[in-house]
């Protein structure tokens, strides 16, 4: 069997960290026991061992240092080679690949279209809706050019992203909670509730829209959901609620779910995110659009 980029990307992540649990946390947003696991399997595939493991300290073997330099040569050479398989095949197909979590809303699609059609004209933009399960968006795999999402992502050098808005956390409630009527909710209030959560490998996003840094205690999560539809099918059944963003409490209102600000948390942060490195001018032309129609003030040249 043969070993993928994925294997050896997570190889190089724990041989650079010399901690699973910080390679998985900060590196490559899967849960530790599932890196774990891949490491297990790719040193079956080998057969050799690449790691020392104890309770207190990871390092590398013989073999791991013999394979750290060829896998780092390896997974930057295969992400240098998709970048410019994609140049031509943009260039071919004249086709941005956009990547969202929630609807974009805010006016901005329009507006980029509009500056798309100024600037390269024939070319079209193809949205595809990504699972929070990812919390690239869809960049790391390849599926999108350029992705519409909220910050937290990934910060191991491989994303890059401008901010385009700032909006004040709210909450989703069914219609007939509690705190339905109250106009605005302190966070304390929310404490105790049963929360609907992103699925657990969407990573530091998950504990944002939990507002964990906010808590003295560990958020009671009674369900998770991989899309914003299953989680206000959730919140409208009465099973939890959610923290969305002020912007996203407008996108998806329905008769069923109630909205209110939260008091006492920290704004949420919308961004238009690439891979680094990318200076494609279809995804240069998107990026200046999405800043110049929600930050104006901030989108330079």
């Amino acid at each position: 069997m043969d070993v993928h980029v994925r294997d050896l990307r997570y190889f190089v992540a724990v041989a650079e960290e010399l901690s699973f649990t910080r390679a998985a946390r900060d590196r490559l947003f899967i849960s530790q026991p599932a890196l774990s696991k891949q490491i297990r399997q790719l040193e079956s595939m080998l057969r050799v061992p690449l790691f020392e493991r104890d309770r207190r300290s990871v390092s590398l073997t013989a073999a791991g240092k013999e394979l750290l330099p060829r896998a780092r040569r390896l997974v930057r050479e295969w992400d240098e080679t998709r970048t410019v398989l994609a140049d031509q095949a943009a260039r071919r197909a004249t086709t941005l690949k956009v990547g969202f979590q929630t609807r974009i809303g805010r006016g901005l699609i329009p507006s980029v279209t509009a500056r798309m059609e100024e600037r390269l004209p024939g070319w079209r933009m193809q949205f595809r809706q990504i699972s929070w399960a990812d919390p690239t968006v869809g960049l790391r795999g390849g599926d999108v050019d350029v992705a519409v999402a909220w910050l937290p992502v990934p910060n191991s050098g491989e994303l890059s992203w401008r901010v385009v808005a700032t909006e004040e956390r709210w909450v989703a409630l069914s219609r007939g909670h509690r705190l339905a009527d109250v106009d605005r909710v302190p966070f304390a209030e929310l404490l105790d509730e049963p929360f609907v959560a992103l699925p657990p490998d969407a990573g530091p996003p998950r504990d944002f829209w939990l507002a964990t840094d906010h808590r003295s205690r560990p958020a009671r999560v009674v369900a998770e959901a991989s899309t914003a539809e299953e989680t206000f099918e959730a919140v409208a059944s009465g099973l939890g609620v959610v923290l969305v963003s002020a912007g996203n409490a407008e996108v998806y209102q329905r008769a069923d779910v109630v909205y209110r600000p939260v008091d006492g948390l920290s704004p949420s942060t919308l961004a238009v995110v690439w891979r680094t490195g990318d200076e494609r001018d279809a995804v240069q032309v998107f990026v200046q659009a999405c800043v110049r129609c929600l930050c104006p003030d901030t989108a330079g040249g």
